[in-house]
């Protein structure tokens, strides 16, 4: 029934959208420091309040989120080159982004999208143009990629066989090169771009644009921008939808999921006849998802959300004509596929979450959290006395302080992510996140993980402290990398060497800076891994002593580039000014 009902909803959507008139194009996740901006812009009181950023990018014109021109530094976002047929018509162009990044040793990769971890330069080049008719909006942002793609040390050859076994069963559950091939990457993408139909404050369409889902600044454990976007139609909200009992805001996602053609590192002499690793299947995946944000009217800044996926790969959709599987039943119990029993497998891969976001305007403050499971529960009884198994969370909070409208503003983030498997594991394997048996892919397109950056098995603390000076922004950060825990307790457990965790120090610094046209962000990383690659000498004095410890610096360089910028006559800054 539901699957009816919701084909019967999207089409009374698609024939009402052809009678309006609207604007839907995104502020996309390359420019993530604008929307930082308005994150900020939020708790000083100067952004909708409405507006949960639970589910990205955000919608600009005239039926998605309304935003002051200061907050993106001109009139508005897009230039118009031309209006056409009277005020139906409109073509504009959109800001030119310019990414670059640079990593020495080894590669350091955070919600960078299209581009992939690399060691060395890299950079990606995106422009395009936004047109429109009526209902009827097309957005065309392609992406260019290049990237140096240097050699660099990998898993070592020094761990023992057996070691090496355990890391080649890691990568025979998921499609997450080491390296992107032995030559310089190069590909170009339709990147941020969109075909829509448009009626108030909903959007049906098809896209390719990066997509993130939560409340979490550094790593969304669901859906983040940290893997290249994949084609998919969408059925989302382009600004809070109100109702009696509050607003709700909504995306339903059905996309394409590609593997990324590279294999892990190839070292049969070491093994004999044994064949530890299997080639996957040549397919792609179906995938599906939906994420839903209800925001109390008797609340205020409350916004509580659900977030599920599911995905499979493309031959079982078709023999099981199973195309709306994010509204089958969410417990194993009612599994049209079987029970499970550790006997059957369906072939899907699931996840499912609820997360929470309070805006405390008054004392310029937010927090947030997410609470998401890797595998599904059998029933009620089951979830409720291992609510542990298969979880990971994200919490954080951000404090903004200003003595007065006019002064300088401090900004203090602090964010706690936990991929790692709990105690549970002890009596029931849940498995690493976003890795799966069956959709032996995992949960990836073109080689890295659609969730959170820092990956499968790995915590992470990140700390940052921002000041604020009119449009220019500067940031020290702090951030400590547990890397894949999981991994290292099923590849060590036997020696019972609690010494050679593999833990990432990241010291950032950063600067953003608006001068006319451009928008400007430099990010700089220095990185001191300790027991790189979990490599340790295991028989040497003292017994507590360094292991394979390196550095690494990265850089991140992203600009922006908006056509005829205009500034008021006062040239107002974004953020200190009392008249906003």
């Amino acid at each position: 029934m539901n699957n009816y009902l919701m084909r019967i909803i999207l089409s009374i959507i698609l024939c009402v959208c052809f009678f309006q008139n609207t604007q839907a194009q995104t502020i996309n996740l390359n420019e993530s420091f604008i929307q930082q901006n308005l994150r900020t812009a939020q708790l000083l009181g100067k952004f909708d309040p409405t507006f949960s950023f639970t589910s990205l990018p955000i919608h600009t014109g005239k039926k998605g989120v309304k935003i002051d021109p200061s907050l993106i530094g001109s009139k508005e976002y897009g230039t118009t080159l031309k209006t056409f047929l009277g005020k139906y018509g409109t073509l504009k162009i959109l800001p030119v982004d310019f990414l670059v990044e640079y990593s020495s040793h080894h590669p350091y990769s955070r919600n960078n999208g299209s581009m992939i971890p690399n060691r060395g330069y890299q950079q990606l080049v995106s422009f395009g143009f936004f047109a429109e008719l009526g209902p009827l909006s097309i957005q065309f942002k392609p992406e260019s990629v290049y990237a140096e793609n240097r050699d660099f040390e990998g898993f070592p050859d020094s761990h023992y066989d057996a070691t090496w076994s355990r890391r080649l069963s890691l990568w025979n559950s998921i499609d997450l090169p080491e390296r992107f091939g032995e030559k310089a990457y190069k590909k170009s993408l339709f990147g941020q771009s969109s075909i829509r139909l448009n009626y108030q404050g909903l959007s049906l369409g098809l896209s390719s644009e990066n997509i993130w889902w939560g409340p979490s600044v550094r790593n969304s454990i669901m859906m983040s921008n940290q893997a290249q976007g994949f084609n998919h139609i969408t059925f989302d909200t382009t600004k809070p939808v109100k109702t009696l009992i509050g607003n709700f805001e909504w995306q339903v996602v059905t996309g394409r999921l590609e593997a990324s053609g590279f294999r892990p590192p190839e070292l049969p002499e070491r093994f004999g006849n044994t064949e530890l690793y299997y080639p996957k299947e040549d397919d792609w995946r179906f995938y599906q998802g939906l994420t839903i944000t209800y925001s109390p009217k008797w609340v205020k800044g409350l916004s509580l959300g659900f977030i599920r996926w599911v995905q499979f790969y493309g031959e079982f959709a078709k023999q099981n004509k199973d195309y709306f599987p994010v509204f089958d039943n969410l417990l194993r119990k009612n599994d049209r596929y079987g029970l499970f029993d550790g006997s059957l497998e369906s072939g899907r891969d699931q996840a499912a979450g609820v997360f929470g976001r309070w805006l405390w305007q008054d004392a310029k403050t937010e927090i947030y959290a997410e609470y998401q499971m890797n595998d599904a529960k059998y029933d009620i009884r089951d979830l409720v006395l291992d609510l542990d198994h298969a979880r990971a969370y994200t919490i954080g909070i951000r404090k903004v302080f200003q003595k007065n409208p006019t002064s300088k503003i401090y900004e203090l983030l602090w964010e706690r992510t936990r991929m790692q498997q709990s105690s549970s594991r002890l009596l029931r394997e849940a498995g690493s996140w976003y890795q799966h048996s069956s959709v032996r892919h995992g949960y990836t397109n073109n080689g890295e993980v659609i969730g959170a950056g820092i990956g499968p098995g790995s915590n992470s603390h990140y700390l940052e402290l921002a000041m604020i000076d009119k449009s220019d922004r500067y940031g020290i950060a702090f951030e400590f990398i547990e890397q894949d825990n999981d991994f290292f307790i099923s590849a060590f457990n036997e020696a019972d060497d609690f010494r050679r965790y593999w833990k990432d120090l990241n010291f950032h610094l950063s600067v953003q800076k608006r001068v006319k046209n451009f928008w400007g962000r430099i990010n700089l990383v220095y990185s001191r891994s300790l027991n790189y690659q979990w490599e340790l000498e295991d028989f040497t004095d003292p017994y507590y002593h360094a292991g394979t410890d390196v550095n690494n610096f990265h850089v991140n360089f992203n600009l922006t580039y908006h056509f005829n910028f205009k500034q008021n006559k006062t040239k107002r800054p974004i953020f200190n000014n009392t008249s906003l």
